[in-house]
């Protein structure tokens, strides 16, 4: 088995897979102060809840945004799996040309989602991955990835606003019933909710003119099934995309 660790500013993602198959899946809170002890022993209690023991994973595949985890995740990984995890980064094959003008500077998720969206769906692509700050990367059908865009993600704009507007209180992240909302809460819940899909449209429709040939849009993170049902430009939401890309990675370099 494989086991696909994503290391991201607010959340950690793993997977098990079982050949291409994806068995479990977990969802974790990132904390930067956390030892790899502390990891590793949630790591075991996590595969306990589902009747798997460490020894089951073959191999480990990494993917983090926060240089200073991935040595926590490497001790992890030698600890308590007695494994060299391999790291997504310089010299690991992707498969795809990473059109930037520093390569090194694209985080490796971004990467890592292109090469599972190029993978299953081998055409013009834009992939919006909805994290801490919400990534807009395009790859051509030729499976270049040519760049894109970031902003702040829906959760930072929401806290900012909820910080910094005194009478403004933090609300729940659902859709209002209405546009115009009724009460202080439901018009927030509108500007934030809306006003996303607003910038995901926006966004989405100047990279498509830049592009030239109508990619095919697809949606991963934590919130991408709330912005993408009242989203103009989303084509499919692949909440596994990540993990998925993962995968792949690891079995173009094992």
């Amino acid at each position: 088995m494989l086991l696909a660790i994503d290391v991201g500013n607010s959340n950690i993602l793993l997977g098990v897979f079982k050949g291409d198959t994806l068995l479990y899946n977990w969802r974790l809170l990132t904390a930067v102060e956390k030892t790899g002890d502390e990891y590793g022993i949630l790591f075991q209690n996590l595969y306990r809840s589902v009747k798997l023991a460490s020894g089951d994973t073959e191999a480990i595949i990494i993917s983090c945004v926060i240089p200073p985890l991935v040595s926590t995740f490497e001790e992890l990984c030698h600890k308590y799996f007695h494994l060299n995890p391999l790291v997504v980064g310089p010299g690991v094959k992707t498969g795809i040309p990473i059109h930037y003008d520093n390569p090194r500077e694209v985080g490796a998720d971004r990467i890592v989602n292109a090469v599972s969206a190029y993978e299953h769906y081998r055409k013009s692509l834009i992939v919006v991955d909805f994290g801490t700050a919400t990534t807009f990367d395009g790859i051509s059908a030729r499976g270049e990835y040519l760049g894109g865009a970031i902003a702040p993600g829906i959760m930072i704009s929401s806290e900012a606003l909820f910080q910094r507007a005194s009478k403004l209180p933090r609300v729940e992240l659902v859709k209002p019933e209405t546009v115009i909302g009724k009460n202080t809460v439901a018009s927030m819940q509108s500007g934030i909710v809306y006003g996303y899909v607003g910038l995901i449209d926006g966004i989405v429709n100047r990279m498509k003119e830049e592009m030239g040939d109508n990619p095919f849009v697809v949606a991963t993170g934590g919130l991408a099934q709330l912005i993408a049902a009242d989203s103009e430009t989303i084509d499919e939401v692949d909440e596994y995309l990540t993990l998925k890309g993962l995968r792949i990675i690891y079995s173009k370099n094992k």
